[in-house]
């Protein structure tokens, strides 16, 4: 009898130990379900979208300068592979996929832009001789922005590099020293900012400046207004 009840108690701990397990794991794979859902890529996420573009266009540049090297080059690359490094945990910050890169999309809006800058060369001259037209379009950004501004990059879309420092933007279309105007005008907010380095897209801001013209929550200008001011 006593056998009988010693093996019988021996059970039932077997079974609770079992069931404990069971629900533990149930609870496991529930949590990493849940915490699966939330993450974010960019197509579901402007944030993220803004954030994987930043990323590609820096790993752009790197390979850039692995294909073309300088003197500099080294240094740079050295810079880049930080920034990347801060645009990753900015990604995780954000419950985007992290490494998630949108490498060259910058550059397939820029390639095709030629096309339509041709379409008004192809107007009547009588246009040509009316330059105003052309110089009513920066005043939608509101006000004095348009003063000797030059409209270019039109199309492309505006992140941000990731890199620190006072206000500056990088580019592979304007050398150093060049002063671009960016305008956001989803909120209508702008900087002028000088170019201090070379990146794999028309304009990039670093995070001082990107934080002047951004709306909250959001890595990516979708409608932007680029002027060259000097």
């Amino acid at each position: 009898m006593s056998r009988r009840r010693t093996l019988s108690t021996k059970k039932k701990i077997a079974l609770l130990v079992s069931a404990a397990t069971v629900a533990g794991g149930g609870a496991f794979a529930l949590a990493a379900t849940s915490n699966a859902a939330s993450v974010q890529n960019a197509q579901s996420s402007v944030a993220c979208q803004g954030l994987a573009t930043a990323l590609g266009n820096n790993q752009k540049f790197i390979a850039d300068q692995k294909a073309n090297p300088d003197a500099q080059s080294a240094a740079r690359i050295a810079n880049r592979e930080a920034v990347i490094a801060q645009i990753k945990v900015q990604q995780q910050a954000s419950n985007c996929v992290v490494g998630e890169s949108a490498q060259d999309s910058q550059t397939g809006q820029q390639n095709a832009q030629p096309p339509a800058q041709s379409a008004p060369a192809q107007s009547a001259p009588a246009q040509a001789a009316t330059k105003p037209p052309a110089q009513s379009a920066p005043a939608n950004n509101g006000g004095g922005a348009a003063a000797g501004g030059q409209q270019v990059c039109n199309g492309s879309t505006v992140t941000l590099s990731g890199e620190g420092g006072a206000p500056a933007a990088s580019s592979n279309q304007f050398p150093a020293g060049t002063k671009l105007k960016v305008t956001n005008l989803d909120n209508n907010k702008s900087t002028t900012v000088e170019v201090t380095s070379v990146s794999g897209s028309c304009a990039l801001l670093n995070n001082a400046a990107f934080e002047q013209v951004r709306e909250p929550g959001k890595f990516l200008i979708r409608r932007a207004l680029i002027e060259k001011v000097g």
